[in-house]
């Protein structure tokens, strides 16, 4: 299954309008969830800008300050990652360049694995959800209004229609959404 899942603002955007986020930084109780969501995944597909965002767990000794730091690193820097970029001729740790489409790489990194994949940047994400690929959508819900910026989803043609299959209010008030692509009567996505 392949998973899109990101901090989000009320009104929508993963990054504010300077392209600033620090307002999604989770509380103690979130990282955890963050920990376990992510040690199950098998594989992680991600653009250029959240693969260097997420990079100082790969490369600074600072992020390993706290025991729940350590594992959340010791975690990231065994996944297996796919890095989409126009501009970076090489990337770090257990990650490599993507050669083919999106839809190419998202088969191949599904193939790989046992487990769930997930698609992180909007922008690839937006091309994953464009063509289909995307079997869930998990928002983590910020207490703030951001008025512009990233939005978490891309503009759409047709209808999306989605089933509600789970959500959690955590101490900081983020609220997980998550969200499965809806299924007609036969089990297809309509």
């Amino acid at each position: 299954m392949l998973i899109y899942a990101m901090g989000v603002s009320v009104d929508g955007y993963v990054a504010d309008r300077e392209g600033d986020f620090g307002w999604g930084a989770p509380s103690e109780e979130l990282f955890r969830f963050h920990l376990a969501r992510v040690s199950g995944l098998g594989g992680y597909l991600l653009g250029r800008r959240l693969y260097e965002a997420m990079l100082a767990w790969e490369t600074d000794p600072s992020m390993r300050d706290t025991d729940l730091k350590a594992a959340f690193a010791d975690v990231w820097c065994a996944l297996p990652k796919v890095v989409f970029s126009r501009t970076l001729d090489s990337v770090q740790g257990n990650a490599r360049l993507a050669e083919a489409s999106v839809a190419e790489e998202v088969a191949a990194t599904l193939d790989a694995t046992d487990k769930d994949v997930e698609i992180g940047g909007p922008g690839l994400a937006s091309a994953a959800i464009q063509l289909g690929l995307v079997d869930e959508l998990r928002m983590f819900r910020y207490p703030v209004v951001v008025g512009g910026g990233t939005p978490y989803l891309p503009p759409v043609t047709d209808t999306v229609r989605l089933d509600l299959i789970e959500t959690r209010t955590f101490d900081s008030c983020v609220i997980y959404e998550r969200y499965s692509r809806a299924r007609d009567d036969s089990g297809r996505q309509p």
